[in-house]
């Protein structure tokens, strides 16, 4: 599991928003996140992993693209010009705050929105996240374990979390990461995918958490030297990403996963597939479209 500070009186990190304001924030709120930040990412003067070249002139060829993002029916009202993507964290900071209030621009760094957003969704089925590219911050409290297992009392931390992203308008969402699709398009190629599509690496990512088991105990833990582990070596070996929606506990979990399938639909108007179709083995990520 991503693992957590033996140590019952650390702040451990980082509540699903790390990836939901990744994947809700692509889909307002997602990171749409949960890792390891204590309290909060640090500041960064350039995110990490971001190129040094210039950007790609272009997207790759139209035949290359799965779901292309002028495909998706959204009903979308602001018609105002794109900042820079430099120049972009006021502009994004306001829309996402118009679209779930102060509860969760509070969370958010305020500082490399979007490529914050990308990063984090990109990186969620590895098995670690960068905490300084987590667009949100960490959950409060201390993580709590009973017997060896999780404390179903440490399930409530991410309560707020699940709350905002339950309250989301999810057309609304979409309609929001489609205006500004190109600065997160721009930020994915920056990253270091001259060729790749982000909105097809997020229904890669998207359908890659959907596929997190769902748990009706809480799951055993063993002790390492420092850490908290999976007793499970088949929860253990689990990408980053499914590991923070598992800490997040079975109702919360449930609720991210039903946002995520509204927002996957409106992307792709697809059928969602079953959590068991063409899924890797246990602790590979899906393959990245740019190998």
């Amino acid at each position: 599991m991503a693992s957590v500070p033996r140590n019952r009186n650390a702040t451990t990190a980082t509540p699903w928003w790390a990836w939901l304001s990744g994947v809700l924030a692509v889909a307002g709120a997602i990171g749409i996140g949960l890792y390891l930040a204590r309290s909060g990412p640090p500041a960064v003067s350039e995110m990490p992993g971001t190129s040094k070249i210039a950007p790609a002139p272009a997207t790759p060829p139209a035949s290359t693209i799965q779901h292309p993002i002028g495909d998706v029916a959204v009903a979308n009202g602001d018609n105002a010009p794109l900042p820079a993507l430099d120049a972009s964290d006021a502009a994004v900071l306001a829309a996402l705050g118009a679209l779930a209030g102060d509860g969760l621009t509070a969370l958010l760094n305020p500082e490399h929105v979007i490529q914050r957003i990308v990063a984090t969704i990109d990186s969620l089925p590895n098995p670690k996240i960068a905490s300084d590219a987590l667009p949100v911050r960490g959950a409060s409290g201390t993580f709590a374990a009973t017997h060896d297992a999780i404390d179903a009392k440490n399930y409530a931390r991410y309560d707020t979390y699940a709350a905002i992203a339950k309250s989301m308008d999810a057309q609304k969402v979409v309609a929001w990461y489609v205006h500004y699709y190109p600065l997160f398009q721009q930020a994915y190629r920056e990253l270091g995918y001259p060729d790749g599509y982000f909105n097809d690496r997020l229904v890669v990512v998207i359908d890659h958490l959907l596929a997190t088991p769902d748990l009706p105990q809480p799951p055993a833990l063993t002790q390492s030297k420092v850490m908290y582990e999976y007793a499970d070596p088949a929860l253990e070996s689990r990408s980053a990403g499914q590991k923070l929606l598992l800490r997040s506990g079975p109702e919360n979990e449930a609720a991210i996963k039903a946002k995520l399938r509204e927002i996957r639909a409106l992307l792709t108007a697809e059928k969602i597939p079953p959590p068991d179709a063409a899924q890797p083995a246990q602790g590979e990520p899906p393959p990245h479209p740019d190998g």
